[in-house]
């Protein structure tokens, strides 16, 4: 066989291979139980969506069902001056982050539920505001996904920050599949991208396409539970929940197209198939997906040395089979995956705090600490 005929066909070996996303390792470890066990930071918080720690001591908490508490020394204390959150299904107050430079302007963001146009039901919002002590000022509402919708699925949504003064947050598909998460005219299926203060960045993907919504930065997403920046790379990564089956984990770049739900690795809950497809042109694969579905929520990376053995690993918590999950990554794949805490709860959120330990949100429980044994 002529040499130069295998280049191509190496190459396009190489191009299919590359393309197809990795689905879980055959086996899901769990580790002796003994190893790691956890400390109650507070307790008392039916479901605790979101957290962000002001200091190694004190953090900030909020409650799906409408309420932020500051927390210090185990200590939780209500914070006033939210604006109205509209409570339907899965939605209510989401996620909550301290502005970059907090210590010196005390801003911070927060998603949820809310309903401000006065027709019926409600869509996420994006707000900021500045904290005082125990109260909010100068409360802001930065962005309002539309229309309102009385479903009660699929709100999201995370918020994280990049080193270049931005901001994201996601929407999920607001239980309309079949037009919001494609369509870059309508909110819902998407992760969007803003400026600290609430504008539109000029280098956004789709701020010169007619019609677009500005501040969408990718797309194709269904329901975004958990997201996190690499502590290495800068990358953005994100997990979401998919139907029955096809759970994923993205790693976000600008202006792709992540396929919900044209493409996806689930089916119906019913059991009928959503497509045929798991693959197309011009389409993202997952960097990872999970089969059966485990409901990740929240997901943070370990980058210190508290944990042997821990450091650059993934966690994702699981709604439903209510444990910690534990990837180990090598070479862009994961190599291994582990339960942590097997049956510590329905773990609805997972950050790691400043002082490297990792801090998770059970519901029914409230905030707990991993320690080593």
């Amino acid at each position: 066989m002529n040499k130069n005929i295998l280049i191509p066909i190496y190459l396009t070996v190489f191009y299919l291979t590359s393309c197809i996303s990795q689905e879980n390792p055959p086996e899901l470890k769990t580790p002796d139980q003994t190893k790691y066990s956890t400390v109650t930071v507070v307790e008392g918080i039916e479901i605790p969506w979101g957290m962000d720690f002001i200091s190694k001591n004190e953090l900030l908490v909020t409650e799906k069902k409408g309420k932020v508490y500051r927390v210090l020394n185990g200590e939780k204390t209500e914070v006033s001056g939210l604006p109205e959150i509209y409570q339907r299904g899965q939605g209510g107050l989401l996620d909550i982050a301290l502005h970059p430079d907090f210590s010196k302007n005390k801003i911070i963001y927060f998603t949820a539920g809310v309903n401000v146009e006065g027709d019926e039901g409600g869509n996420t919002a994006l707000y900021s505001a500045e904290l005082n002590d125990y109260s909010l000022s100068n409360v802001k509402l930065l962005y309002k996904a539309t229309p309102n919708t009385k479903k009660g699925q699929h709100w999201g949504s995370r918020i994280v920050f990049d080193d270049q003064g931005h901001l994201f947050f996601g929407i999920g598909d607001r239980g309309n599949r079949d037009v919001n998460p494609q369509d870059l005219k309508r909110d819902g299926g998407k992760i969007y991208r803003l400026n600290l203060d609430g504008s539109i960045p000029e280098d956004n993907p789709f701020v010169n396409e007619e019609g677009a919504i500005k501040a969408v930065y990718s797309y194709g997403h269904r329901n975004p539970q958990g997201m996190t920046v690499h502590p290495e790379t800068g990358e953005i990564w994100e997990n979401e929940h998919g139907p029955k089956g096809g759970d994923e984990i993205n790693i976000i770049q600008k202006g792709k197209n992540f396929g919900w739900p044209v493409i996806t690795y689930g089916i119906n809950y019913s059991g009928t198939s959503i497509t045929d497809k798991t693959a197309m042109p011009g389409m993202e694969q997952p960097f990872y997906y999970w089969v059966p579905s485990i409901a990740p929520s929240g997901m943070a990376f370990s980058s210190s040395k508290v944990y042997k053995g821990w450091k650059g690993d993934l966690f994702v918590g699981s709604l439903k089979f209510k444990y910690l999950e534990r990837l180990v990554m090598k070479r862009g794949k994961v190599v291994k995956r582990e339960k942590v805490l097997n049956d510590i709860g329905r773990v609805r959120n997972v950050k790691e705090g400043p002082d490297g330990h990792l801090y998770l949100g059970v519901e029914g429980k409230g905030i707990l600490k991993v320690i080593e044994n």
